[in-house]
């Protein structure tokens, strides 16, 4: 079961740098560079607020799943 939690934690770190990815280049930085208000409403709050929440919570959980902070094993 360890393993698993591993490799899964592995797969949260890449789904942190897709979602970074995408977040960035696919939704911010075109509705940023629009001309248009509701665009750019939108842009600022997928760039500034929701990019980190969302990179930072599923690589913080990938990582500690790496670490093998949430092991079955008691210390």
């Amino acid at each position: 079961m360890n393993t698993i939690k591993r490799v899964l934690g592995i797969l949260w770190v890449i789904l942190a740098v897709a979602a970074a990815y995408f977040c960035v280049f696919e939704f911010g930085l075109p509705k940023l560079l629009s001309d248009q208000q509701e665009d750019l409403v939108f842009g600022i709050i997928i760039l500034f607020i929701l990019t980190p929440l969302i990179v930072l919570g599923l690589g913080t959980f990938g990582y500690f799943a790496v670490i093998g902070e949430y092991n079955d094993e008691k210390k």
